[in-house]
Parts: C-alpha cells; structure tokens; sequence
C-alpha cells in the first residue's frame, strides 16, 4: 500500500476533482487545482536539483500557497521543515542550520528577513517567494504528475514550538506519522484502515465535510487537521490571521462544519465574540481542541452558549501523535484534564513498568511511534523506551490512569513545580486562576525558594476593564486547589505571551519573572 502523504492526497483529488479543497480569505481551490498547482510547484523546485530526502523550509503563514506547498515537498519525497513565522534572525539561523534545510519557501513579507540570514547558512538550491512574480513561476512549470513512486518509509519531520528550550525536528515514517494523527487508525476504536483509499471512499459516502483550522499549518493541529480533512475528500478552511470574529464570519460564509483549534487562548476569545455577535453557527456540529485541553471555565461557556455542539478536548504531541480523548458534557465539565486513553497509550513509572489506577507516572504511546529527534541520539533514547518487549514513546508527560479507566493529565514533567516535596502541575492552577470572572489567561511557573526549594508563581492577565484584585483571587483559588498549588507569587501583566499557535511560552514567563518585581 502506498501510505504516502502525497498519495493520500492524490486518491482525494481523483476521487473529488471538482470540490473545493481549501478556503482561505476570500480564495478558494479545488481539489484539481490544488493538486496541479502542488505539480507545478514540485517541478520548479526539481528543476533546481530539488529532491528525494531534501529538506524544503517553509516560512508561511496560513494560505493557499502555503497547503500546496506542504504537498509539492512530498511529491518530490523532499521533507518539509515548519518554521515558525514569528522568528526572529537568530532562530530562523538555528532552525535552517539545524534542520539542514537545503530550499526555502516564504512569504514576501518575510523577505527582509531571509535576505539578512541566507549568506550566513549553507547555501540554498532554490529560494521561493510566495508574492509577486509567484503565478508566473507555476505557469511555465508542468502541470504533470509524473513522479517517481513513493515510499510508506518516506521522511516526515515536525520540529516542536521550543516553548521550554530550542526547537528540535521530531522523525516519523510517512505511514507512522498518518496512523496517528492523519486519520490511519480510528481514535475511538483503535482500528487501523484497511488500505490507502478506506479515506476517500468515505468521502464519497459523507459527502464532505468543511473544516476549519485555526492554528498556523507550521503547527501539527492544523497541519494533520488540514491533511486528515483533505485525504477524506472534506473543505479545509484555513484562518490567515487569528481573529475571533473573522472566524465566525468564515464559520457563516464557508458552512464550517467542524472547528479544529488549541486550548482556551483560541477557544476563549472565539466564544466570546460569539456571545458580543450575533451569528449564525447553524452549520456548526464540533469544536474539537487537541495538544491542548479546556479550563472548566472554557468548557462552561460552550456549554451555555452553544449546547448543541460536540465539544471535545483531545491530547498528544509532535512525539506520540494522539495519545487520549475526553468528550465535554455537563456531567463531565468540571472533571478538570481527564480524557479516555487512545489505542496502545499507557502510564509507566521511572522502571518503565505500566502503573495500576491512582498511581502518577509518564504518559507513554506504543503501536506505530516516531525514529527519533534528528541530529539528536540522546535525545532519542530518552524518548523511545521498552516497555513488557514493545516499544513506547514517552515524551515526559505526566498522567494517572483513574479507577473508571479514564486518564488525568498532569503536564509536562519540565514544567512541573517541586515545592515543598509536592508536586504542583502548571495546567490544573492555570485553570483555577482562568475560572476567575476578571482573569483572562494565565501561566504558572515555579521559582526558586530557600525553604520550599520552589514556589509556584503565576503571571495573569485580567479581562479588559478590569482589575486583579489579589487577594481576592487567592481566595478564589483556594476554593479550586490545595493550598500548597495557590501562587505565592503573581505578576499582573498587560499580555500573556503565548507561542504561535496558543501554547504557553513557559521560558517567556520565567524570564519576565527574573527580570520584574512581583505584584
């Protein structure tokens, strides 16, 4: 079988030629478009030497341009390398020396940029600026698809945001990488696709579907949401720019079915232009968050204002693919980060034994799992364990399998807070702090202490119009958490820093913190 990004793709594209495969602003393409567009593309950058195992940045806000980009790359069984569009010269150098990349597409607005870093990295075969002068490069290409055949073995790299430390490219086999995040096993059951045309064909029987991506496709929520979407025959439709009331307009213009965004700092504003508005979300069936869960505040303004809705919360990484999944009901909003476990997901201890129900251990994925971080051996064999003869993937995310056989998440073992021999997971206050009604959004990090050997902090940010009262708001808490979880220390900020598609930059907090006296 031929599991195979670009393949997936092509069976959709014979499969649909005339259905609108992405929408973006006001431009929209079909599938056929799509696909020819992607061929041309693809010959431009084979014609500059351009090949199998290549690794092509791409330095692109969400577009039309950028999708086709992501498809020509795996045409030529090249391997697309995320950059994220809010680097500056310093990283954009790291990221292109590391990842080893040897072509780049960018925006032209980026232009200044890549002229100020390109003599200072290995040189490039071929750089493409998605501006003027760019429908002039695809016209004179081929519109053919004529490739050579493609492997299930085929590269995939997703380089991590680098919210706790550098960036670092994650590997998978192109069938690995589809198995669990691209649609390739079901998520509920755990039953894998029979063959590489099982998505398509249920396009044929669904008729479609239209799916919105909020998150920059430099992102693997938008990036596997969008590739998932198109391989079933579904309309992506792709947000530019993250704004909350353009996304309900695009809900209403495009009839989204399906809304694909990242934890509350996209969930939040989104429902509550929903409530300023007035707007038509007739079409809408789901909201679906993964990589990133609601606060129990979030879950209860959907609740409230959109009850018809399927809301859920879905967990994983760049290094597990999906991992676990929790569906939002009235009964269940006030569970905190709990999910039921995906297919082949496990908690283990430091033994790397699994652990029985109530016990805390590390999250571990098994079944189909990345080779490794690149350029990084050490890394890799901290990643990839052995586990009863089989073979895991253990990030370093904390969990606790429950008595009703569901899993509490507990963070990510880098952020977690040692205070007092306790330990204190960011994502749990950070939910108490947001159930506040004049809290905005929230982080929380651990400081050094003399006595405690840490102390949790927070910075906050408070709703517009309105003001943190602090000892309010540690009363608040102490209603949510125990007593050693409440912040000892806040800093009230004007604007809490977070990564490009909504996660918290838990090294920007630390380093506010160093650098400003505390509330």
């Amino acid at each position: 079988m031929a599991l195979n990004i670009a393949d997936l793709y092509e069976h959709a594209a014979d499969l649909f030629p005339d259905r609108i495969a992405v929408a973006c602003g006001d431009r929209t393409v079909t599938f056929a478009e799509l696909d020819e567009r992607s061929n041309r593309l693809a010959h431009h950058l084979a014609g500059h030497g351009v090949g199998a195992g290549m690794h092509i940045g791409l330095y692109v806000r969400n577009s039309i341009e950028a999708m086709e980009a992501l498809l020509a790359t795996y045409k030529l069984r090249a391997v697309a390398i995320n950059v994220n569009y809010r680097y500056v010269e310093n990283e954009l150098r790291y990221v292109f020396t590391d990842a080893d990349v040897v072509a780049l597409i960018h925006d032209e607005q980026f232009a200044p940029l890549v002229a100020n870093v390109l003599p200072e990295v290995a040189p490039m075969r071929c750089v493409v600026s998605i501006g003027a002068g760019y429908e002039d490069l695809l016209a004179v290409q081929s519109p053919e698809r004529n490739f050579e055949p493609r492997s299930n073995d085929d590269l995939y790299i997703l380089y991590t945001g680098g919210t706790t430390g550098k960036p670092k490219g994650v590997m998978w086999r192109h069938e690995d990488v589809w198995r669990v995040l691209g649609g390739g096993i079901d998520f509920i059951s755990g039953e894998p696709m029979e063959d590489e045309w099982s998505q398509s064909k249920r396009g044929v029987e669904t008729g479609g579907m239209v799916r919105m991506c909020i998150a920059p496709l430099i992102h693997g929520n938008a990036q596997w949401g969008a590739l998932m979407a198109l391989f079933a025959g579904d309309t992506v439709v792709l947000v530019p720019q993250f704004d909350p009331h353009e996304v309900w307009r695009s809900i209403e213009r495009h009839g989204v079915n399906v809304v694909v965004l990242i934890g509350d700092a996209m969930a939040r504003p989104i429902i509550e232009a929903f409530i300023e508005g007035s707007y038509d979300a007739s079409s809408l069936w789901a909201v679906s968050s993964s990589a990133s869960l609601f606060s129990p505040s979030v879950k209860e303004q959907y609740i409230e204002h959109l009850p018809s809705i399927m809301l859920t919360e879905s967990i994983g990484s760049s290094e597990t693919g999906f991992t676990g999944i929790g569906f939002v009901t009235a009964e269940t909003k006030d569970d905190g980060p709990r999910v039921n476990p995906g297919p082949n997901t496990i908690v283990i201890d430091d033994d790397n034994r699994p652990v029985g129900p109530g016990v805390i251990g590390r999250m571990a994925r098994g079944g189909h799992v990345p080779i490794g971080y690149y350029k990084d051996p050490e890394k890799t064999r901290a990643l990839l364990v052995e586990v009863d003869g089989k073979r895991y993937s253990v990030p370093g995310d904390f969990a606790r399998i429950e008595e009703d056989g569901r899993m509490t998440l507990l963070g990510r073992g880098n952020t977690c807070v040692n205070t007092g021999g306790e330990k204190v997971f960011p994502e749990e206050v950070e939910g108490a702090l947001k159930s506040h009604p004049a809290v905005l959004d929230a982080i929380v990090i651990g400081l050094p202490d003399e006595r405690l050997g840490q102390r949790v902090a927070a910075l906050v940010q408070p709703r517009p119009e309105h003001t943190v009262e602090l000892s309010e708001l540690e009363a608040h808490v102490r209603t949510q958490v125990a007593g050693y979880k409440v912040p000892r220390t806040v800093w009230v900020v004007d604007e809490i820093s977070r990564t490009v598609s909504g996660k918290a930059d838990y090294g920007w907090a630390k380093r506010y913190a160093e650098e400003r006296a505390a509330a």
